[in-house]
């Protein structure tokens, strides 16, 4: 075991500087004899590393290699199986539990020993030692086989301590000074010796000649002791005589805190009242002011402001623990409670004679505005009023039951005042309105407004008996006219018609954003923007309070609601009147929906730009659904008409009347809606009534007994055709292209069917000929076949010489003037494709007798120069 021990330090652990301290040789527990050996080894430069290294003999010589290595401080826990009986295996717990059987319980509790001196002296006693007996783990070797086994190493590693770097000097001087010969090693160690006792003797020397200089040191601590003693007697004495002093001073202090205690009290007592006095002392000319001032003139509603502010002030002072108790507060308390009620009276019944007031002073000028078509201004009115917001806001704040009870008033007394004014307002509209019908040439209907003015008799009759006699003269003469048929209006009835829808909006406009701004100020209603975490308001004393962010935004919200509800009291009949309206511009002419969808469009889209949630907006946004739905209902009958519409059956059809009647939409409606915000609802009505228009126009063709079917389809879609090319609209050009298509496709139609008339017999010669061909029969054998000789070619052609065509052709040209109406001037176009469509079919006919009758010398007895000579003679006849 020594060679071997030997063998793996010169081998393996010399070359990595690493000492063997002990070596056991073992095998895996369970598995095949397969020996090994354990090492645990120490590095020989510092920083010590400990380790277990397992070394294996090598399969391909007689030499040893390293085979795994585990650091000691990786070791968790030694196992040795059994404390008492000897037993080789034990367990080493790394990572994972390795198991061994050692070769020898001997070597087994040797290697195991080694490793708890290593465990003791590096890693502090970390590493859990189980089933291993205690006469193992003491600090000395054992004798016998376990010193045999380990050699001196175990005694080398107690007691070896390294060389520091003197030691090392020192070491190599003398080596030097011994040249390195130290072959005779006893007598080096004599010498060694020899010089250590000459070193102790210099000590023994050294100590017994210092004993003197002890004793004197010991006689001055002596001397030392006996001063302090004194000293200590001394401060004794002094502490006794400072005892005194100190009484005495403590005496003084308590005084001088009892002396600032009260200073500091009559401080804190002077600054109450000092805070009392300024924040709850209400002077008397304000007192004055609440009492007794005038309400009526700008200087007394100056003063009464400032009094009750200076009120508010006092009774919002945020008063601190304890002053409610006191008896002076509460008296001025109380008495800024009776001024508060004595001015609230004060100021309500104030303005209610205002609001009366100025309602009735209101009313004295309605009788300025009726004949005209305006509304009057309420200017000085809420300028008069304006001077009392600060009161509105200080009575808001103060006396709220007061504050919403003047409210309600005003809405009443306003509610009753705008329904007089407001009414007699659309009154004069509709009259205006209606009127214009009268004005020009008595018409009611446009082409495509259904039927009589329907139900205007009893609006007009309630006109006018509200209205002056002006109004009933022309009433009456509306109602005379009120049976007439409907026919087209005049380009300046509809301008009229639509700058008096335009001033009645422009009239309520300003109206109602000057009414609620009015409010908003008046009421304290406007809205503030939010704060981002809270609001803040102040108090008299600088202490700021704040209010929560949702708690604000409730405010405001209901704020805007009762703005809201204000405005719906105060205008609850505009909303109706204007629906009042909008159904007699609808009964009058339907096409009014027009103008009126395109102002109330714009007038909503500028309400909304100032203020999305005021009351105009609103409303304005109600009633344009209306004339929204009158729009659609004017669409829906103009499909109406179309459909229900029936042709002549013994004349010809010629342009549809609704096909005139979209054209003229079209044309009033791009007028219209030039600047419009609202081209979306036009674009959608263009594709209902194109549809329809295209729809009907293929029924009634279908339906036509006078004239073809071609004809009713080319003429009108060619003048559809032409309404969109020359109106360009953008949604509609899908429809253009349709409309082209199927006009192109019916006069080509119409064309090849036309033809085959004049020359039948020839046209149903060569379709045999392309029948027999298309069977098979090769161009130069058609002229074999009994039916299609050239005989039977000779005598089609004789019965249709150019005297003969030309007379078929004007017989065929008066045919087409016939079919066609003279609205579309289509007459030349047709005859223009005709010719080329003759000239067509003329050099098909010649390329088959030249490909079927080759050198037959066969020939039409016209040629193509004759063929446009026919048709320019016949249409300059004609």
């Amino acid at each position: 075991m020594t060679a071997i021990k030997h063998a793996l330090q010169r081998d393996i652990f010399t070359p990595n500087d690493e000492r063997l301290l002990s070596i056991v040789n073992v095998c895996k527990a369970g598995k095949k004899k397969k020996n090994c050996f354990l090492c645990a080894t120490v590095t020989t430069e510092r920083p010590v590393q400990v380790k277990v290294v397992k070394v294996k003999k090598s399969d391909k010589g007689d030499f040893y290699k390293r085979q795994m290595a585990w650091e000691l401080r990786d070791l968790a826990e030694v196992d040795a199986k059994d404390a008492t009986k000897e037993n080789p295996e034990f367990d080493l717990h790394f990572e994972k539990v390795y198991r061994w059987v050692a070769s020898s319980t001997a070597e087994k509790n040797s290697f195991i020993s080694c490793i708890w001196k290593l465990n003791q002296r590096y890693l502090r006693k970390k590493v859990e030692f189980v089933n291993v007996s205690a006469q193992l783990l003491e600090e000395s070797v054992p004798s016998g086989e376990s010193q045999s086994v380990a050699g001196g190493d175990e005694d080398t590693l107690d007691d070896y301590q390294e060389l520091n770097a003197r030691e090392e000097q020192d070491i190599e001087n003398m080596m030097e000074v011994c040249e390195y010969a130290i072959s005779n090693a006893e007598a080096f160690a004599e010498k060694l010796s020899r010089e250590l006792q000459v070193l102790d003797g210099a000590n023994i020397q050294s100590i017994m000649a210092s004993e003197k200089q002890v004793n004197i040191l010991m006689q001055l601590l002596d001397e030392a002791l006996t001063e302090v003693d004194t000293i200590e007697a001394k401060l004794l004495s002094y502490e006794e005589m400072l005892q005194s002093v100190k009484e005495q001073m403590d005496q003084i202090s308590q005084s001088n805190r009892l002396i600032q205690i009260s200073n500091t009290n009559n401080s804190k007592l002077l600054d109450e009242i000092q805070f009392l006095v300024n924040y709850m002392d209400l002077s008397k000319g304000h007192i004055r002011a609440l009492q007794e001032g005038d309400l009526s003139t700008p200087k007394g509603i100056e003063a009464c402001i400032n009094a009750s502010e200076a009120l508010l002030q006092c009774m919002n002072v945020a008063l601190r623990p304890g002053h409610d108790k006191l008896t002076a507060v509460k008296q001025q308390q109380s008495l800024f409670n009776d001024l508060r009620g004595i001015f609230a009276r004060r100021l309500t019944n104030h303005l209610n004679n205002v609001f009366v007031q100025q309602g009735h002073d209101q009313s004295s000028t309605l009788s300025q505005h009726t004949a005209e078509l305006t509304l009057p201004k309420h200017n000085p009115l809420h300028r008069d009023l304006l001077r009392y917001a600060k009161l509105m806001e200080w009575l808001k704040n103060t006396q709220r039951e007061k504050y919403e009870g003047l409210s309600r008033t005003y809405v009443d007394y306003m509610t009753r005042l705008y329904e007089r004014e407001i009414k007699d307002f659309f009154e004069v509209a509709k009259i205006k309105m209606a009127g214009t019908t009268k004005e020009g040439k008595g018409k009611f209907g446009l082409h495509g407004s259904s039927g009589k003015l329907t139900g205007s008799t009893s609006s007009l009759n309630k006109l006018a008996v509200s209205s002056s006699n002006s109004r009933r003269s022309q009433s009456s003469s509306l109602l005379d006219m009120g049976n007439m048929s409907a026919s087209d209006l005049d380009v300046a009835d509809r301008t009229k018609f639509d700058k008096i829808f335009e001033q009645v909006l422009s009239e309520l406009e300003p109206l109602c954003l000057a009414e609620q701004d009015f409010i908003s100020k008046f009421f304290k209603l406007q809205q503030q923007p939010a704060l981002a975490q809270g609001e803040n308001t102040d108090d008299s004393d600088g202490a700021a309070h704040s209010r929560p962010v949702s708690e604000h935004r409730h405010s405001i919200s209901s704020e805007k609601d009762m703005v809201r509800q204000m405005m719906n009291k105060i205008f609850q009949s505009i909303e109706t009147e204007l629906n009042s309206l909008i159904a007699l511009g609808d009964k009058i002419d339907s096409f009014n929906s027009l103008y009126m969808l395109v102002k109330m469009s714009h007038h909503v889209w500028t309400a909304e730009n100032v203020d999305p949630a005021s009351y105009l907006s609103t409303t304005l946004g109600n009633v344009l659904v209306t004339v929204k739905r009158n729009f659609d209902k004017c669409i829906s009958g103009q499909i109406k008409q179309m459909e229900d519409v029936k042709i002549s059956k013994k004349s010809k059809v010629g342009i549809l009347p609704f096909v005139t009647s979209f054209e003229e939409f079209a044309e009033l409606a791009e007028t219209i809606f030039r600047n419009a915000e609202r081209r979306g609802d036009l674009d959608k009505a263009y594709i209902k009534l194109i549809r329809a228009v295209f729809m009907n126009v293929e029924k009634v063709a279908n339906e036509s007994q006078k004239t073809p079917r071609d004809v009713v389809m080319m003429e009108n879609f060619h003048h559809i055709f032409s309404t969109l090319s020359r109106l360009k609209i953008s949604c509609l050009e899908a429809e253009r292209k349709e409309a082209k298509h199927k006009y192109t496709d019916h006069l080509q139609s119409y064309v090849i069917n036309s033809l085959g008339q004049p020359l039948e017999k020839l046209n149903h010669f060569f379709e045999g000929v392309e029948a027999r061909v298309a069977q098979g029969v090769r161009e130069e054998e058609v002229s074999y076949q009994l039916a299609f000789n050239k005989q039977e070619l000779r005598k089609v052609i004789k019965e249709y010489p150019g005297k003969e065509v030309k007379k078929g052709l004007d017989n065929l040209y008066k045919k087409v003037d016939k079919h066609l109406c003279e609205e579309e001037s289509l007459l030349q176009v047709v005859w223009h494709s005709m010719q080329d469509e003759f000239i067509r079919q003329y050099k098909h006919f010649e390329g088959l007798i030249n490909r079927c009758y080759p050198g037959s010398g066969i020939t039409m007895d016209f040629t193509i120069q004759d063929m446009l000579e026919y048709f320019s003679s016949i249409a300059q006849s004609h």
